[in-house]
């Protein structure tokens, strides 16, 4: 089941090289809203759209179409998880670098005036009215959204797992990344702690807890703020994006993600005290 919150653009996203695709989108989209599974997936960086009022932001296609915008590879993957966990999926359908869902309002990195080796004219110089104004707009739907879906759980007397889904660029300024899979946690870490055991020794892919990225670096806001209050238990998936760059790489991938997930949460794992 779609469930779709009435915030919509009109505008062009990014599609097959050399092509643009006008189409109607949604800024934030929920997934099987009624999935009865354990797991409530996010998806912050889902798609590279940008509503046409912000001239694509100044930006060549390259930059559209590369990590900068989105993450590559996020939202198909996050899709095969809903299906294979009946987790309902809620996915933030506008750029990154219009506003970033994973990073809160008060940060510089919501609105970036620059995303690796990319300038982003449109960020430049941004007010504060700018800034909450795209607040307004963009986080607010996607915020309540998740919390929606966490709190209508809770309210039926269940305990959700809050689960976010992202990819990373091979390399990165310059810099190959060994690291295939990431397994994130703010500063509770028992679920990333499952996760990592059960993977352990399965020898499938390079495993690493919070690389590329960690809470040193500000990623993991979307569990400090939806998961962390509600004491529930969460983790942030970082999976390097040429593994997830067509349909059997995605597939298997969340295969792969829902078996050790489904285990991590199993007992005993499942028994772990709340912090």
């Amino acid at each position: 089941m779609k469930r779709y919150f009435r915030f919509r653009q009109k505008g062009c996203v990014v599609g097959e090289p050399g092509k643009r695709v006008e189409e109607e989108a949604e800024i934030v989209e929920t997934i099987n809203a009624e999935g009865a599974g354990t797991v409530v997936l996010a998806c912050e960086h889902a798609a590279n759209f940008i509503p046409p009022e912000f001239a694509d932001l100044g930006l060549a296609r390259e930059a559209l179409e590369s990590h900068i915008a989105w993450d590559p590879g996020a939202s198909a993957v996050a899709r095969h998880l809903s299906r294979h966990l009946d987790a309902p999926l809620v996915a933030q359908r506008v750029s990154r670098l219009v506003y970033d869902c994973n990073r809160p309002p008060d940060a510089e990195a919501a609105t970036p005036a620059r995303s690796e080796a990319y300038a982003v004219p449109g960020n430049a110089g941004l007010t504060a009215a700018d800034r909450a104004a795209r607040t307004r707009r963009f986080y607010e739907p996607f915020r309540a959204a998740l919390a929606a879906c966490l709190d209508t759980k809770i309210a039926a007397g269940k305990a959700p797992v809050l689960v976010t889904v992202h990819s990373f660029t091979p390399v990165y300024f310059g810099v190959h990344r060994e690291v295939e899979i990431g397994i994130l946690h703010d500063r509770d870490c028992r679920l990333a702690d499952a996760l990592l055991a059960s993977m352990r020794g399965e020898g499938a892919w390079i495993v690493r807890r919070n690389e590329p990225y960690g809470p040193q670096d500000g990623v993991t806001h979307t569990l400090a703020a939806q998961a962390l209050p509600r004491r529930l238990l969460n983790v942030m998936l970082e999976i390097r994006n040429d593994l997830i760059a067509d349909g059997n790489g995605q597939e298997n991938m969340a295969a792969f993600l829902a078996r050790h997930l489904e285990r991590a949460l199993a007992a005993p794992a499942r028994e772990m005290v709340a912090k």
